[in-house]
């Protein structure tokens, strides 16, 4: 199987122990974001073991409400959203209305696997873009995304 599996369960997020709690507020202010107690509960979560993995909003809400954090969904969104904007995250959208937050910083492809609503890491070595198209006089381009959808053929 390639990449990292999206935590379908709460056990595949990092437990809320003290020492992730600690990484996470490390991290939190080397952001330049304040430890707040629910920034520090979804960070440990998210980052508080080092692993990467990609999550949905719904995913990190279940998990926190599960280890007792008392944190709303819009709450959970906003904070994601500053996460991202602090360069803790990327934001993957695999269409309109559909993301997921990714702890692995560095540019790579995603798999996309419909029928069961995850997305992993794919193998990075093995993409090969060769041009883009020409942008518009004027603009520049600000990022690529690539996310692979498969399907049972």
């Amino acid at each position: 199987m390639y990449g990292q599996a999206l935590p379908i369960d709460n056990t595949r997020l990092a437990a809320m122990t003290a020492e992730a709690r600690l990484r996470a507020i490390a991290r939190l202010r080397a952001a330049g974001l304040r430890p707040t107690r629910q920034r520090t509960a979804l960070a440990a979560l998210l980052l508080g073991d080092g692993r990467d993995r990609h999550v949905s909003a719904e995913i990190l809400h279940d998990a926190a409400r599960h280890e007792g954090a008392q944190v709303s969904l819009a709450t959970v969104y906003n904070t994601l959203r500053a996460f991202c904007q602090a360069g803790l995250l990327k934001e993957i959208t695999v269409d309109g209305h559909r993301s997921y937050f990714d702890t692995r910083l560095d540019d790579h492809p995603h798999f996309y696997w419909e029928e069961e609503g995850r997305l992993t890491d794919a193998p990075k070595e093995q993409l090969r873009i060769e041009r883009l198209p020409d942008i518009p006089p004027g603009m520049e381009v600000a990022k690529v995304d690539v996310v692979v959808r498969l399907r049972r053929a």
